[in-house]
């Protein structure tokens, strides 16, 4: 099966597979502030992610190109963001890489947002060469690197050797001028890969947990023998931030991209600390099924929801999100123990340490 095609799959299939009611976010709770002392007008949504100044801690997180029919997808993605000033990154190249006659499917991001914070991507398999043929493509300001071992393994098509990734990262990331992110497509990352990220220099992780759109379930239904026990594999995005709180990591930002449904997930993501999400599946499905005024009211109302959230905490500015008192319970509690990883000091967080005087 060719790269487009398999692209159009993937849309589809995503599409079908529609984010849980219920997820791990709901196991993540606010000790209330009655007296915030702060107000609607006065919060901030600027937020500092690596070396990047972003307008919005919302990242369009990402999802597709490849294919001429996913032309009209970025175009509208690259439109949202540059309506509502949020970074926003493509779908893996590696399609255009090897059949520059689909390049149009990601430079149209470019093009309709020519002064905005666009992200290049490539799998961790990409040589340096290709990197940098996938960011040349957008005059991209950063690129990031895909880990998606558990959808290559149910993908009919995928890779089946991982050795050598992180040599390889460590690399792209030497080679390349601009900044490169890491990110999981689902399956959440441990300490222990995020250390390793770390020691080989990369600054910016995305954790990319369970909860949004499962791509090992897309990948089985694409597959004539699937094995749908891997359904449930890997962390979750709650898991996986505290994960990546467990362990000191200074001057890394992380970003949380995997199950946000609303305002609410994204502020108990920058509590957890998280400077910034990405939203990937719910802005697909957006694009796919709203007008373009309605996509950009969406995006209207996550920005009140964050700041309805983050004055009622009594917080202004997004860093300070993570110094606010936060309580973690049910299947997320038990799992966080289980590896070693102190809940109670979220949950006893200062309040008066919050408020940014």
């Amino acid at each position: 099966m060719d790269r487009s095609t398999r692209k159009l799959d993937h849309i589809r299939h995503a599409l079908t597979t529609n984010e849980q009611d219920r997820n791990s976010f709901d196991d993540v709770s606010f000790v209330p502030n009655s007296l915030p002392n702060t107000g609607y007008n006065e919060v901030t949504l600027d937020t500092d992610i690596d070396s990047f100044r972003l307008g919005s801690p919302i990242v369009i997180n990402a999802m597709t190109g490849g294919a001429s029919a996913t032309t009209e997808i970025n175009q509208k993605l690259a439109i949202i963001a540059r309506e509502r000033n949020l970074a926003m990154a493509v779908g893996s190249q590696m399609a255009a890489i090897r059949d520059p006659a689909v390049e149009n499917s990601y430079r149209i991001v470019r093009k309709e947002y020519p002064n905005g914070i666009v992200f290049a991507n490539v799998g961790a398999e990409a040589t340096i060469e290709q990197a940098r043929t996938a960011v040349d493509m957008l005059e991209a300001d950063g690129l990031q690197i895909h880990l998606n071992v558990m959808q290559e393994l149910l993908m009919p098509e995928g890779d089946r050797d991982f050795r050598g990734y992180i040599e390889n990262i460590r690399a792209i990331k030497e080679s390349l001028e601009v900044p490169v992110m890491v990110k999981e497509v689902g399956f959440g990352m441990a300490k222990e890969t995020i250390q390793q990220l770390v020691e080989a220099g990369i600054s910016l992780i995305d954790v990319g947990g369970k909860g949004g759109t499962n791509f090992a379930k897309v990948e089985n239904m694409r597959n004539v023998q699937p094995l749908p026990m891997f359904e449930d594999w890997g962390f979750t995005t709650v898991e996986s931030l505290l994960e990546a709180q467990s362990f000191p990591h200074d001057g890394v930002s992380i970003m949380a991209t995997g199950g946000i449904r609303h305002g609410l997930d994204a502020v108990r993501a920058l509590a957890l600390g998280a400077s910034a999400v990405g939203i990937a599946g719910a802005m697909l499905r957006l694009v796919r099924t709203s007008t373009l005024d309605d996509c950009l009211n969406a995006v209207d109302e996550w920005h009140n929801q964050l700041r309805v959230g983050m004055t009622a905490l009594g917080v202004r500015k997004i860093k300070d999100c993570r110094r606010i008192p936060v309580m973690i319970t049910g299947t997320t509690a038990q799992r966080a123990r289980l590896r070693g990883i102190n809940l109670e000091n979220l949950a006893q967080r200062d309040f008066g340490q919050s408020i940014d005087s």
